[in-house]
């Protein structure tokens, strides 16, 4: 399996043959100075956790540029087909996704998803956490998507047991490094940890040394936008 982050949440995960885009936030993105199509080189599918505009932000163009399904909640595929996504791949909560090399399951967050049209809101669903389970690997990764803490991220364990965690660490609209550090050490044995949803604005913490710090004697692996990683 080979992750690369483009920061904020935005995730290129290679299983086997297949490039998944996690939440392709990157025209508009102040940590990604690369463009899109050099990121998505090769897309054979996009993932939404949840409909805020920094997370769908370029499904549109992908999709369509590419044929590229997407995989996200009812209310957010029906809203993106209206914007012109015709191969949409609703789901929801529990539900997966046997995509012959990969499985993904959505799984709860504890956020808010929609977004605004002509200044009036839009419902679009529950937020999401995706575990992509690689087949060819044996490999796990938990996406959390946007999330607090929460007592069921011990069950998420028991049916997924993730090798690897994503987790949100830059506080006001996600856990901050200690509530984040403690639903790692608490709730999962990850064998590694990739930290994102920081830096990206003012409004977020804009490093992370405390979640480093706080995740002592794990393997935090902090890499650097647009860095591939193998696991």
């Amino acid at each position: 399996m080979k992750i690369t982050w483009f920061g904020h949440s935005c995730f290129r995960i290679e299983c086997g043959a297949n490039v998944i885009m996690v939440d392709p936030f990157l025209s508009g993105n102040p940590t990604y100075e690369g463009t899109v199509e050099a990121a998505t080189e090769g897309v054979t599918h996009v993932i939404l956790t949840h409909g805020h505009d920094d997370h769908i932000g370029d499904t549109v163009d992908i999709c369509k540029s590419s044929g590229a399904p997407l995989i996200a909640n009812f209310e957010i595929c029906m809203y993106l087909n209206g914007k012109g996504v015709e191969n949409i791949d609703p789901g929801n909560h529990g539900g997966a996704f046997d995509r012959g090399d990969f499985v993904a399951t959505f799984v709860p967050a504890w956020h808010s998803s929609g977004t605004f049209v002509d200044g009036n809101p839009v419902y679009l669903g529950n937020a999401a956490g995706v575990v992509i389970n690689d087949k060819q690997s044996g490999k796990t990764v938990y996406h959390m998507g946007d999330t607090d803490i929460f007592g069921d991220m011990a069950l998420i364990n028991e049916l997924h047991a993730p090798d690897i965690g994503i987790v949100p660490i830059g506080d006001r609209f996600t856990m901050g490094a200690k509530r984040a550090a403690l639903a790692c050490k608490k709730y999962f044995n990850f064998s590694a940890i990739i930290p994102c949803h920081y830096a990206t604005f003012d409004l977020l913490d804009q490093s992370p040394d405390m979640f480093v710090s706080e995740m002592s004697g794990h393997n935090v692996v902090v890499p650097k936008v647009g860095e591939a990683q193998e696991f």
